[in-house]
Parts: C-alpha cells; structure tokens; sequence
C-alpha cells in the first residue's frame, strides 16, 4: 500500500517511520519546503522505502492512505501566536484560546485546498489527519472526504492508559467524551463495574498519575471525571499565562535543521520538556500518535474490529451538537471506518465549553473577517471584544497567510 505523508518534513516524521509495519509498501513524504524534506530523509533508514516531493498532485496520485500532518506558517506561525497573545494578556497556546484561533485561521483554506485535490486525485484514500486544531482541521476535510477522513490524538490513549495503570487493571472500557483537547474520562468499566469513583476517592493512586498531579486530587473529586490534561489551560488559565512552547521549540529544531545536531538528541529533549511548566512529566511512554495512527491504519486494512478514541461525525452521539460536529469519543473501527460507540452525557459544565468552543471553531471556518472577531471575541478564554479586535489586527499584520482577512 502507499502511504502518504502531508507535512513529510515535519520533525516528527521518523517517529512515524519508525512505527509502520508490512502493509506499507511505498511511502511518499511531501512538505512545501524541499530543504526540509532532505534533513528529514537523511534521518530514515531502516523500513519502507522513501521518496519525497514538493509537488501536491504527484504525492497524492494512488494513495491508500493518507496522513496529514502540515503546520502552516511552521514554528515561527507558532512562536508569533504565543508572541501576539501574550501581549494581549491571554492565552497563546497552540490549540487553545487566542493562539488557537490564529492557527485555525491560517490553516483551514490549506486544509480546505488539500482535502479538494484528495477528493480528486486519491478518492479512495482513507485520511487520518494529526493536523492541529485536529477536530477543527477534521471537520474542514469531511466537507470535502466525508467519513474517509479520520482525527487522531494520543492524549486521551495516554490518560487511558495511565488511570488503568493507577487501578492496575487492564482490559478497562472507557468512557470519555468531548472535543480534540477538550474531553473528559466518566467512567472506567471492568464488567458492569465502574471504577472512576474509586479512583477519585484514594489519593495516593490520583496523584500516581499526570493529570491526578496536575489537576489535583480536591478538584477531581469536585468534578467528578478526569480531564484531558489540556483542560488545564482552561481549569488554570492564569497560570498558564506564560507558556512560551512555540519559541522554545523553534529555537531547538531548527538547531537540528541546520545540521548542528541530531535528531535523537533533539527529540529526547523535546519531548523532556513538554508541559514541564505545569507538572512534573512522568518517563516517556511509547505509544504516541504514530502508534494510534497505526492501529487505525490496521484495523482499515485488516478489518480486524478495534476500538479506539478517535476525532469522527458526532451522529448523535453527544445531545449538544449537530451530526457533523466532529467530536473525540471512543469508536469501533473496522474495514468501513470508524463509527463513534455510545457515551454518557457530558455534565453541564463540559457540554456548555464544547458547546462555545465548538461555535468558534465553525466561526473559523466562515474565512471572513466579521467572524474571525466574533471567534475571538465569542471564544471563554477572551474576555473583551476590544482584545479580540487588536488580537485579529495584529495576527492579521504579522500572518502574511490570513490576508485574506484584512
């Protein structure tokens, strides 16, 4: 099979390499930045064969799968949205708040563009699609791909994963719900048992745990879930005021993008680092976004049935939003895709933010410049339409991608 790769010069692609298996025959990394592409080649060695192109339409053409993983504007679109929203006093993070809605809004006509030549070129390609916003880039894909068009993240796999080691169970059902950075676990289910409240009440096993740390064991309790670990920027927002990721991460690759050192190295400390403002990290654990992306590639090819927490059409699943609102919840997966398995209703503080958050992002996608302001100015994590203003005008000025908002 011939798997492509959008975003094919992006410093996690090894990682990507590294985890395909025999169904992949041929693998064709495409990035609009050629020098790129060559420093990432030179990393991959053992595994399928690689070829690399700057040109769209020759990547596509016969295409089984596709993985979309672009950053418009790179690092340096990233470092200006931190920039820009840390001198409005609000939040910069990549996915979340002011930043977020800037690289939102720089992405989704690239989205737009390349789901189109898709639909075209590879109108049988399955996608999965780790570009960030992921639910919202998601959904601007499946205007064009339908449910050919798959979001993955591995947060909500990676606090699975730790609350079942903190019950020391394995084989646990989940119950989790909301948006792409925005969900929470409501239950743990071995058999008919549920074992969150459990959980929730030993202190010693909530904080044996990321988000028991980060979160703390009183305000767990108080909510009675587990929240995805980037509802932090929303539970903790003036804490988290200062995070500087973009810049930080700009600085350190383009160090390996120079040649000056390697990309073990670099990706060792990249990953030693994340979030470490706001928790200590626990040792790095195997089973990223490259592995979900793989057991969904899998289960596509195989039509072996798994289930996986994945970014599809909500179809009903949470009362609060339309059918095509793309929502993260847990799926069964098998050679027809993906279909989203029942959840329990999100308590009414988490359906009120999926709700807003969720407005936003269909604000975004309009790409005029009446609703880029509302999105900002409609989103929790800005509280004044004058902010949102001079936020829009700034990110206008700095982005030469979102003239199309001036």
């Amino acid at each position: 099979m011939k798997l492509v790769i959008l975003g094919g010069g992006g410093f996690r692609v090894p990682l990507v390499h590294k985890a395909l298996d025999e169904h992949i025959s041929q693998v064709v990394l495409h990035d609009v930045d050629a020098d790129r592409l060559d420093r990432i080649r030179h990393v991959l060695r053992d595994g399928p064969p690689v070829t690399a192109t700057t040109d769209l339409d020759e990547a596509l053409r016969g295409a089984d799968f596709v993985f979309s993983a672009i950053r418009v504007g790179g690092l340096a679109g990233r470092a200006v949205d931190e920039e820009v929203a840390h001198q409005h006093g609000v939040l910069g993070q990549e996915t979340v708040g002011a930043g977020g809605i800037a690289y939102g809004l720089r992405t989704v006509p690239v989205a737009d563009a390349i789901a189109r030549r898709i639909a075209e070129l590879a109108p049988h390609a399955w996608v999965v699609n780790f570009t960030n916003p992921a639910g919202l880039i998601t959904e601007v894909m499946a205007r064009h791909l339908g449910e050919r068009v798959i979001g993955i993240c591995d947060s909500p796999l990676g606090l699975c994963r730790r609350v079942a080691k903190a019950l020391d169970v394995e084989n646990a059902t989940f119950d989790y719900a909301g948006l792409n950075h925005l969900g929470w676990l409501q239950g743990v289910h071995l058999g008919t048992e549920n074992l969150l409240p459990t959980l929730l009440a030993d202190d010693a096993a909530l904080t044996s745990f990321e988000e028991g740390r980060l979160f703390g064991a009183e305000w767990l309790r108080a909510l009675g879930v587990i929240p995805n670990e980037y509802l932090h920027y929303y539970y903790s927002t003036r804490e988290a005021l200062g995070d500087s990721r973009g810049a930080f991460l700009l600085g350190q690759q383009q160090r390996f993008y120079d040649g000056d050192v390697d990309w073990e190295t670099t990706r060792l400390e990249r990953e030693a680092t994340y979030m470490a403002q706001e928790r200590e990290r626990d040792s790095v654990e195997g089973g990223g976004y490259e592995h979900v992306a793989m057991a969904l590639m899998r289960a596509i090819a195989d039509n072996e049935t798994t289930t996986l927490i994945l970014n599809v059409p909500n179809n009903s699943t949470l009362s609060t939003l339309d059918d095509d609102a793309i929502v993260e919840v847990p799926c069964e997966v098998d050679a027809t895709g993906a279909r989203p398995l029942p959840v329990s209703p999100l308590p009414d503080h988490a359906a009120g933010l999926v709700t807003s958050v969720k407005a936003v992002d269909r604000l975004i996608v309009e790409g005029t410049r009446s609703a880029a302001l509302k999105a900002f100015a409609l989103h929790p994590l800005v509280d004044s339409v004058a902010t949102a203003k001079s936020l829009l005008d700034t990110y206008v000025r700095r982005h030469p991608e979102l003239a199309y908002l001036s």
